[in-house]
């Protein structure tokens, strides 16, 4: 992506609506203003403007922003265009600004060079795209940290005291025959033992973030006619999928993402898992076997009154050993029995009525701690972690304990500064002081377009 020329994009969504708005962002945007408009804009103030094509007639009247570099988004200068959102007339804008000199902007150019120009640090651009993509308002809220530095602030912090720690252990191998005697006055293993206590505090709040932006997806599996459409339609709260008595209503797998405690939970309601001689069944049941390999949770309906039958045991044979099952024992409403947890040897239970929505509580609070959720009161500090910010910081997490085992044994202290430098290069590659070039362009191409 370059970064000298001028760049135009709608930054508002493709449809009708109110007001639209037109983004440029350039090195110098003064004759691109003057051909639009008519005029340079007083900086930072909202101006009343006729925007023009190439013969001087009006395409629309908006509000045009100047804001002139460095005091801008990008760090450049920019220019918003704020007209009638219809389609026809935003698009007619933005062919005037790209024949005034401006070319089309790449997915999340706009924030990269944001990034470029030291306005944000990667945690906090990739805050951006995570406040437009949040489905609950707890991720927005995190996001928003995010985006504010918070979460930046706290790796800058444990970067810092990373390189200390390696300023230490470095000089002290210049000085083989002091190597004990300066690093117990420096309280080194201490200081590390700290450092790796606050890194595992990040870690936790990072992965609880990582909940929130990325969900937890659980699939609906059984028999026919055991109530899976009607338990999707409780926790949904619609009618999202049909109910019928008649076994394999369900041909195809039903998505519906629900919010439970502001985690994202994508449920998938699938095909009952039977032999069958009908078609459509069996690719229905094809692409239950898919959605089941892509799933992070499973959860097995039973018929409250068949109890667990030998076509049961045998779906819970052909789950991945690996995926976490709660088995849910359906219609207890026809047995007059009260809604119930239990932990057995086949794993979490709920006993409940998909039909009455009794115990639906019970196994909402089941899905989060599944999910390894924790209370609100605990989460005060989440940041909306994204899956590289987990595994840089579990990375990191790894070659801090290994540092601390071999100053422990007393091995080589070169071994140790190895292992402390990966490390900080790990935690730093969150913020983007240490970042890969293939890595920012694999980042910014999954922003919108005019962001």
């Amino acid at each position: 992506m370059g970064s000298t020329d001028i760049i135009a994009a709608n930054a508002t969504p493709p449809g009708r609506g109110g007001i639209g708005v037109v983004r440029v962002s350039g090195k110098s945007l003064q004759s691109l203003a003057l051909s639009v408009i008519g005029l340079i804009p007083q900086p930072r103030h909202a101006t009343f403007s006729k925007f023009i094509d190439e013969n001087g007639a009006a395409i629309d009247h908006g509000i045009a922003l100047y804001f002139p570099s460095p005091h801008s988004y990008t760090g450049e200068d920019v220019l918003e265009l704020q007209g009638h959102g219809g389609p026809a007339v935003m698009n007619l804008l933005l062919s005037r600004c790209l024949s005034a000199g401006a070319r089309l902007a790449q997915p999340g150019e706009f924030t990269l060079r944001a990034f470029l120009n030291g306005k944000l640090d990667l945690a906090q651009a990739e805050g951006v795209a995570d406040i437009i993509d949040a489905s609950t308002g707890e991720a927005a809220r995190c996001a928003m940290r995010s985006l504010q530095g918070e979460f930046s602030a706290v790796i800058v912090g444990l970067v810092q005291a990373l390189t200390e720690l390696r300023m230490l252990v470095e000089a002290t191998l210049d000085f083989p025959e002091e190597e004990t005697v300066t690093l117990q006055q420096a309280n080194v293993y201490a200081r590390l033992e700290a450092i790796q206590s606050r890194l595992e505090e990040v870690l936790t709040a990072a992965k609880q973030g990582s909940l929130l932006r990325e969900g937890v997806s659980v699939v609906m599996v059984g028999q026919p006619n055991v109530g899976k459409s009607s338990l999707m339609n409780q926790l949904a709260g619609e009618e999202t999928a049909i109910v019928t008595e008649i076994p394999g209503t369900t041909r195809d797998a039903i998505r519906q993402t629900v919010e439970i405690e502001g985690i994202p939970f994508h449920l998938v309601d699938t095909a009952g898992l039977r032999e069958t001689d009908d078609l459509v069944e069996k690719i229905g049941i094809a692409r239950t076997h898919a959605a089941i390999e892509r799933s992070d949770l499973a959860l097995l309906l039973i018929d409250r009154r068949l109890g667990v039958l030998p076509e049961d045991r045998e779906i819970v044979r052909s789950l991945p050993a690996k995926l976490p099952v709660i088995r849910v024992y359906n219609k207890i409403d026809l047995l007059d029995e009260v809604p119930q947890v239990g932990d057995g040897e086949g794993g979490a239970s709920i006993y409940l009525s998909a039909k009455t929505g009794a115990g639906i509580d019970l196994l909402r609070r089941k899905l989060l701690d599944m999910a390894g959720w924790q209370p609100h009161s605990e989460t005060e500090g989440v940041f909306m972690a994204r899956q590289r910010h987990v595994e840089a910081l579990t990375r990191s997490g790894e070659y801090l304990r290994s540092a601390l085992e071999l100053a422990r044994q007393g091995v080589q202290l070169d071994l140790q500064a190895e292992e402390l430098r990966v490390a900080q290069l790990a935690l730093s590659s969150i913020t983007g002081e240490f970042s890969a070039d293939d890595l920012l362009g694999e980042i910014f191409s999954r922003f919108c377009i005019g962001k």
